[in-house]
Order: structure tokens, then sequence, then C-alpha cells
């Protein structure tokens, strides 16, 4: 499987770009699903990871320079573990929050996997190649795993639990490890309960300062919550609690889950995550300051020592001023690999998929669903090609030239809003000829069927599809077989969350007949724009 990694050109986003161009900043700093963020700075170069949960490639590694532009510039998990599950969509499962660091001359990643446990893998570039993932601690619910290597050299584990596995939630636990990080050596100790005043405290990130350790962990839960500090001189405490950022009188929600991190000019900085329904969890930033020795995140307006989130702000100050980068989006398919941005819904076939250099096209091949008992609808399916909504409101464009196999029927390829309930415009092929299609499943996650209407009868091969996202998700999809007029459909579909995710956009090539060959779709690209009013 081959996705473009770093090295390419800045690209500036035509939907969303934080960076104000006058020194300020306003949030999100990335406007897509890059949940449960954790970040480092390795000299002047810094690094964010995200939950990726069942999509292929996995665990997303984004850098920056100045903490507001980024760019995608590698995946560290190109399949996921264990292969025989994940060859299968496992929506909501598989690499839930992930915690990077820099130790020793390496990069270490630790990511749960609610169903098997905590696995670790490194690696001596950013880029990779990455270890193959090593369960370092086996179980159910044991999530959101941070290593810390102590000033004496001993290394810790801190994680948190999933109520839906482990039957417990709203504790933090810490364990030792070997002081390579990739075995636990004791049962470890509960350091904290949240039951009381913190109920669902996850995604603890584990640092010391000034002699003290500190814990900062969300609580409350995702669209309501506040980040929370706890404070020890011992790493098994007694910890102090203090709230240090909530919404306050802002319109940013749940302001909590994230990364604190120091600028080389020593700036403090913390990167979290806002709830956005339909568009999943977006990523801020928050200036940071300390007071006696507690962390202040964003802007405290009443001196309490409690902050609330920015929407604008100055920039870092970090050694000089980087140009405006965004995480990449448009594909046009010219070169001999996916976009970086793009994923599966599960572990990928090598043949599902064609970069067809010579025609400066992507070549997707019909799938037949192994498993015949979810058959019926696309959230089942694995070969649906996908990114994130990459802002509140745009449009997405392609050029697809459909030949399917004359001696089946029933093929299909086309433009795709995926969620929990999806809608899709496509080509199909039937005995009488193609059709244009447009499909409909409303409660997909649950196994309910697709509702599908002929649009027109196609007399040529290819056509242009285009969806337009509008505020809250409201979707409209129009065609054209010139390129150049586009015909909307009456109606409008809502984009909905997948399973801990937000709503994507993408491609799919798919049959429901066993066929000694399948017929295939040439993509032209796959381009975002501002929404054409």
């Amino acid at each position: 499987m081959s996705f473009k990694t770093d090295g390419q050109t800045n690209n500036i986003s035509k939907v969303w770009s934080p960076d104000l161009g006058n020194g300020y900043y306003k949030n999100p700093i990335i406007f897509a699903d890059y949940s449960d963020p954790d970040a480092i700075r390795v000299g002047s170069d810094y690094y964010l990871v995200a939950s990726s949960f069942d999509a292929v490639p996995g665990l997303p590694i984004l850098h920056s320079k100045d903490l507001v532009n980024w760019s995608i510039i590698a995946h560290a998990l190109t399949r996921q573990p264990p292969y025989n599950i994940f060859d299968k969509p496992q929506h909501g499962n598989g690499v839930w929050a992930p915690a990077i660091r820099y130790h020793n001359n390496e990069f270490y990643i630790y990511y749960p996997d609610p169903d098997f446990g905590i696995y670790m893998i490194k690696s001596k570039l950013i880029g990779g190649p990455w270890s193959k993932p090593l369960l370092i601690e086996s179980g159910k619910g044991i999530i959101d795993p941070c290593p810390f290597w102590d000033d004496n050299g001993r290394a810790y584990l801190i994680h948190a639990f999933a109520g839906s596995r482990a039957s417990i939630k709203s504790i933090l636990l810490i364990q030792e490890m070997n002081k390579e990080g990739t075995k636990i050596i004791n049962q470890g100790q509960i350091v904290y309960d949240g039951h009381q005043k913190d109920p669902t405290i996850e995604g603890p990130k584990l640092y010391k300062r000034n002699g003290y350790y500190y814990i900062f962990a969300p609580a409350g839960g995702v669209p309501t919550g506040w980040q929370l500090v706890l404070r020890s001189e011992n790493i098994y405490g007694p910890y102090e609690r203090k709230v240090v950022m909530d919404q306050g009188s802002t319109n940013i929600n749940g302001p909590h889950q994230g990364a604190w991190v120091t600028t080389q000019t020593g700036e403090n900085w913390f990167i979290h995550f806002q709830d956005r329904g339909a568009y999943g969890r977006v990523t801020c930033l928050e200036p940071m300051k300390w007071l006696n020795n507690w962390p202040v995140i964003g802007i405290d307006k009443n001196g309490d020592g409690k902050g609330e989130p920015v929407a604008t702000y100055k920039k870092p100050n970090v050694d000089k001023i980087y140009p405006i980068n965004n995480p990449q989006e448009s594909d046009e398919f010219n070169e001999g690999a996916l976009g970086i941005q793009w994923q599966w819904q599960a572990n990928p076939k090598p043949y599902w998929y064609f970069m067809n250099g010579s025609d400066g096209c992507l070549r997707l091949y019909s799938y037949q669903n192994p498993d015949s008992s979810v058959t019926n609808n696309l959230w089942n399916t694995p070969n649906v090609l996908l990114q994130k909504f990459p802002a509140e409101i745009f449009q997405a464009d392609t050029k697809i030239s459909f030949h399917p196999n004359t001696d089946i029927t029933n093929e299909k390829a086309g433009i795709v809003i995926m969620g929990m309930s999806y809608a899709d415009l496509a080509i199909k092929s039937e005995k009488d000829g193609n059709y244009l299609v447009y499909t409909t499943c409303i409660d997909a996650a649950n196994n309910q069927p697709e509702r599908e209407s002929n649009i027109l009868k196609l007399n040529s091969n290819t056509i242009f599809l285009r969806v337009q996202v509008y505020k809250d998700g409201v979707c409209k999809f129009g065609y054209s077989l010139d390129g150049n007029h586009f015909n909307y459909l009456a109606g409008k579909f809502q984009a909905t969350l997948g399973k801990w995710i937000g709503a994507k956009m993408g491609l799919f090539c798919t049959r429901d007949a066993k066929t000694n060959d399948a017929g295939y779709v040439d993509v032209d690209y796959f381009r975002i724009n501002k929404l054409l009013k």
C-alpha cells in the first residue's frame, strides 16, 4: 500500500486556514476530526498524533513549525492488528487516544485498543518505518495511555479505563515499566478517583515541573466537560486537584484532552479538541501560563486561576515566521501514491486500487464484500476510501469514468458522505445500461437497507459529481455531463457522526455478484473548493 509521505510542498486550503496573516491565528487550528490529540516538540519541530479507530492507514502524524500551520506527514500504522479482526470494518474500535514522546533519540507512540490492551511502537525517524506494534499490557477497557520517563531513569505508564469494556471508569492508574518502556513490571495503583467531582476522567498526560508531577486530564464528558490538572510531589500521590479551563462564556464547548507544549522560546501552549457534532473533534490551540505552580489555560478573565478558550490570539513566538500550511485535502491522482489524507474502512487489499499514472487517475476496482450477511450497505464495506471534512462549509468535486464488467450487473461507483447514516451519488450498471443513482441509508450502523432512486440513464460512462456541505453538515448533491452546468438533486442530506468520529467523504466502487474479473472506475481528481452559491 503506497501513500504520499513528508517532503511535499506547502498546501494552502481554499476552505479553512487558521493563520490570519497578521501575526494572529483563529481557532480551530485544524478544522478536521483529529480527536484526542497529543503533541510534542523536538528541536524546532512539532508533531501531533490523534485517534484513528478502525481507519487505515492509522495513527496519523501531523507536523508544524509554529503550532498553527499543520500538515499530515505520515501514518504510524499501515495495517492494524489483530489483522484478522481489522480486515473488516470495526467502527468505533481500534486506535483510541494515543500519546507520543521522544526518548533516547527515538519516537515512541503508545496507543490503546479497548478490546485488546495497550500497544507500543517506536521509530528513530518520525516518518518511519515504525516498529511492529508490541502489546505491553493486555486487557479489555485499558485506554488512553501516556508514558513518562522520570529524572532517575525509571519509566511509568498512566492510563484510564473505558466503562464499556472494563465495567469501571472515572479512575486513573499508574504502573511502572522497564526503562526501555517495553514491559509493565508492576500491578500499579490508582492515583485518582474522579467519581465524585470529575466523572469520566480520562485521557491523562503525565509531566514533571519544579519538583511536581502533573497529570493533565479531561473530565465531565466530551461535549460538556472541563480540563483538570492534578499535582503531587510523589508520582503515586496524593494529588491536589484544580480545574484549569472550561467553556466559560465562549462557544468552544467541552474544551479538554490534549497536550502541553513549550516552544523553543519558552512559551507555554495547550492543544486540545472541541466536539463539533457531525464535523467530529476539531483541534484548538490555547495560550498557557504558570501561576503558583499551577497552569492556567486560555484567558482567565476573572482572575480565579481558571481560563477559557480563545477565538483568536497572537501566534506562538517561535524562531521565525513560517508560511501558511494546511492539512492535505484535494488529490489530482497524478503521482504514484494516494494522497496521505485518504484512509480505508479496514485493512486494505492490494487489488482494491491502482494508481494509473499514465492516465493521471486513481483506478478503483469493484469489490464484493466477502461477508454476505452485511452486503446491504456501505457501513460494513471495507473498500470505501474516505477523508475527513476539512471545514464547516465547502464543496467536493470529482470526475469519474465507469467501466463495469458487462457480464454482471449492479456494479456501482461514486461519491459518498459517510456516517452512521450516509448518502451517495453514483453510476450503477444495469442490464440495459448505466444509470446515475442517488442512495441514502438512514441508520446504516444498525444494518438498515439502502433506498436507491434512478436519476437518469447515461449515454456516457463519464460524469462529474459534486457534493456541497453547508453549515451544520447539511449536504446537497449535484452532477454535470459536461463539467460546466450542474444539476442539483431535490432535497438535502444531513451528515451524521460515525462511531466516535465525524462524518467523512470519499469514493467507492462495489459489486454484489461473484465474477472472475472486476469492473472499475477511473477517478480523475477529487477537489475541495469554496462552496459555490
